[in-house]
């Protein structure tokens, strides 16, 4: 994976708390899945006090910075024989970086860019059909680098009604075998709905997120998983999802959604200043018709922020850029992805052996 594609990627995902749960709702299609307008909290004119900063050494007391330069000794040395975490598992591929919940034992999100020379459409970067991953080649695996009491398993799956849906498509890493193989990792996967999601809808828009780069000189794109409340008809809100497996082990996510940020020059004159268009998309876990309008998941970026509980993007960022659907169109493009792969490659779950 280039170092710059690294970069960029880390950088936008600096913040992320791969803890995954959701508390608040997004917007979505169906209302008695919209939080109420909440009311401003009164502003305080009181400064808060700084977080404190806890030092933990191995067989060492417990240090709380309470002010700056001021360390006092705390009389426990509660995390001696260990430090619950929670542990972050920033998965640093080739083709995408991601970060792991092993909670729900599937990605927090993740974080790809894509350029026409990543997809291999540049014709100032040629690649050959020989240098091109094949994901006829590819199959699903189990991420040996996860602690086995938090990796998803293949037999998880087997039998579930639901599909190994991948975060990062395996057709946004062509650029190589192995950088496709890596899309095949579990931990790059969470269930989905088959026909009319994954196989349908959300497939177009990948696509669309892929046609971006006609338009835009670097395409970045988050995917992220969420759990939102929906209103029960004695008037409260819960989250409620399925969790599959043997034993139950992974969650099934409510809804998706998908991020992009879109740089190009602003002029032929002034290349080094980048136009950024950004936008935020909501999908439910569910069957969409195909004739359904990609602007109307469109969310606040940062409503997706709260419910995930993460930060995409710099306030400077999001206030400095335009959205992307007035800078470029906003609709999917219907392709039976799956018509033609019944034909050729797409494999059935297989027992577990």
């Amino acid at each position: 994976m280039p170092s710059s594609t690294i970069v960029h990627a880390a950088v936008f995902a600096v913040g992320a708390l791969v803890g995954g749960g959701v508390a608040t709702a997004v917007s979505a299609r169906n209302k008695r899945d919209v939080l109420p307008p909440s009311v401003p909290a009164p502003v305080s004119t009181q400064t808060a006090p700084p977080p404190p900063v806890i030092d933990v050494k191995p067989g060492q007391g417990t240090k709380m910075e309470t002010a700056p330069g001021s360390l006092m000794q705390v009389d426990t040395t509660v995390l001696k024989y260990g430090n619950p975490g929670p542990i972050s598992d920033l998965l640093v591929r080739r083709a995408y970086v991601a970060g792991y919940d092993r909670r729900l034992r599937h990605p927090a999100w993740t974080a790809e860019h894509l350029t026409l020379a990543s997809l291999g459409k540049s014709a100032l970067e040629p690649r050959s059909n020989d240098e091109a991953g094949d994901r006829a080649n590819s199959q699903f695996t189990e991420d040996a680098s996860i602690p086995a009491m938090f990796r998803a398993k293949l037999s998880d799956y087997f039998r579930s009604g639901y599909d190994r849906g991948h975060m990062v498509p395996a057709a946004d890493a062509k650029i190589s075998q192995a950088a496709m193989d890596e899309t095949f990792l579990l931990t790059n996967i969470a269930p989905q709905v088959g026909a009319g999601f994954n196989r349908h809808y959300w497939a177009y828009v990948e696509d669309w997120c892929r046609r971006l780069t006609s338009t835009f000189a670097d395409v970045y794109v988050f995917t992220i998983p969420l759990y939102l409340p929906k209103l029960d008809t004695d008037g409260k809100w819960r989250v409620c999802h399925e969790v599959i497996g043997n034993p139950p082990n992974i969650s099934v996510p409510t809804h998706f959604a998908k991020v992009v940020l879109a740089s190009k020059p602003s002029s032929p004159s002034r290349p080094d200043i980048p136009e950024i268009s950004t936008g935020a998309f909501v999908l439910p876990n569910a069957v969409i018709p195909d004739e359904a309008k990609l602007e109307s998941f469109v969310v606040p970026i940062e409503a997706v922020e709260r419910a995930a509980g993460l930060t995409l993007f710099s306030d400077a960022v999001k206030a400095n850029s335009k959205h992307i659907c007035k800078t470029t169109k906003c609709d999917v493009i219907v392709r039976r992805f799956d018509d033609a792969v019944k034909r050729s490659d797409r494999k059935a779950i297989a027992a577990p052996k």
